[in-house]
């Protein structure tokens, strides 16, 4: 995607810096106002626990109510929350404040359409050209000012929402799970629900104070998860990230599943209770080779999008599929959510496991990974990462390094859509060979590292 400022999952950038500034996002809302709310003139607007998520909030809703649009201030809460309950505010759109995954530091916004879906890169594209004429925010002036308007009760019914997912309300009896909630926007939520549904929860990492989100804990650094389930005797932990729309499992003896194995797990036992639409699994081109060579084999039909959770909630919809899923973590199951909902799965595992009564760590790994190797070399600013891979000799080296993997293999150099970083991934059926490729790439791509 060429646009300069969204990327796979909307704008971010470090707080207070343009464009996480409150000059640029007073002018984004502007524009926003002039282009997309023109039904309903409301907006709603959610926050994780950064500390410039409030200046943020403050300067979007300036900009909108400047323009004559109200907004439905959501305060504190998960993504899938926002995108769940969209539909039902009677919005022009609803906006999300967060860098889900990332440190305290960054902040950024996804953008979510009346439906409660994220908007497309031609709306994308169309956004930023407005953005850089300046002419376009000329004309915007109204004498009707828009006004705050609290909704207390949302989280509540997210809440409810997610509890109906479970066959009754202590359908979660007898397990003992430790829960971590990345200091984030699920710090309440998350626990809670599990112990309405009669789980035995110990809540770490739920203390957020505006800058502790993500910091040492979470999806991104499941160790102290670990330690727990290991400590406190636990059948497993979960971790999700800032935002709540990641998750990843650790099994009783504090081992780590991705993405790819928990996707392989639900979609075994959506089938067995024939809730799995046409037996379709739908992933990206980053999960391992080992998770379609499985599913394809016991009778999945199985099908890759590009990297991005809304490419894989576009396939989904494509073809007709409810589980869906990234292999960090974004696990879509359209039942129940619009999009990737870390609460959702985390009450669907607990339900299998419970069903199942086999220890996690004598389940998984479920399929066998092929062998793989994936680095992140992370540049000074976008612009130098965008030419790295454009250079001859690393497009060469992409070419030769592929056909020496051979046809079962994998091999992407691509630009993170969320931070200055390629991400490198090579995988092949010989070890050897994709240790080679990976470590001749890496060198190669940093050359050009500024």
């Amino acid at each position: 995607m060429s646009n300069k400022l969204f990327g796979t999952d909307g704008i971010r950038g470090i707080a207070n810096s343009f464009p996480m500034n409150a000059e640029f996002v007073f002018k984004l809302a502007k524009i926003l106002s002039k282009v997309v709310c023109l039904t309903h003139k409301k907006v709603a607007i959610g926050k994780d626990t950064r500390i410039s998520g409030d200046m943020l909030e403050a300067a979007l809703s300036a900009g909108f109510m400047s323009c004559g649009v109200s907004v439905i201030s959501l305060g504190i809460v998960p993504t899938p929350l926002i995108t769940l309950k969209t539909p039902s505010l009677d919005v022009d759109m609803a906006l999300m404040i967060t860098a889900s995954h990332n440190p305290y530091q960054d902040n950024g916004i996804k953008l979510i359409n009346a439906n409660g879906d994220k908007f497309s890169d031609d709306f994308y594209k169309k956004i930023e050209q407005l953005l850089e004429n300046e002419e376009t925010l000329s004309g915007n002036a109204t004498s009707t000012i828009g006004t705050i308007l609290p909704q207390t009760d949302i989280v509540e019914q997210y809440i409810e929402d997610m509890r109906n997912i479970a066959p009754n309300y202590k359908a979660l009896q007898g397990l003992r799970v430790v829960l971590d909630c990345a200091n984030g926007a699920y710090s309440y939520i998350l626990p809670q629900t599990f112990k309405d549904l009669g789980a035995g929860v110990i809540a770490i990492s739920n203390q957020p104070n505006g800058v502790n989100i993500n910091e040492k804990c979470g999806s991104q650094h499941p160790e102290l998860l670990a330690k727990t389930v290991i400590d406190t005797h636990a059948h497993f932990g979960i971790a999700v990230d800032g935002d709540g729309d990641r998750i990843i499992l650790v099994d009783d003896k504090g081992n780590i599943i991705d993405g790819d194995q928990l996707l392989c797990y639900l979609a075994l036992y959506l089938k067995k209770h024939n809730t799995l639409t046409n037996n379709t699994v739908i992933s990206t081109e980053w999960s391992n080779l080992g998770l379609g060579k499985y599913l394809i084999a016991e009778g999945f039909s199985y099908f890759k999008s590009k990297v991005g959770e809304r490419y894989v909630i576009d396939l989904m919809k494509e073809k007709s599929a409810v589980l869906g899923g990234e292999v960090v973590g974004h696990i879509v199951l359209s039942h129940y959510a619009k999009t990737g909902d870390a609460l959702a799965a985390a009450i669907i595992i607990a339900l299998a496991y419970l069903e199942n009564k086999k220890a996690l760590s004598e389940v998984f790994p479920i399929f066998e990974p092929f062998p793989c190797i994936i680095e992140n070399i992370r540049f000074s600013n976008a612009q130098y990462m965008s030419d790295s891979v454009e250079h001859n000799d690393v497009k060469q080296a992409l070419i030769d390094g592929k056909k020496q993997l051979g046809e079962i293999s994998t091999l992407i150099a691509r630009k993170s859509g969320t931070e200055p970083v390629i991400k490198l991934r090579v995988e092949g059926q010989n070890e050897e060979t994709v240790k080679q490729i990976a470590y001749h790439l890496k060198q190669l791509i940093q050359k050009y590292q500024k």
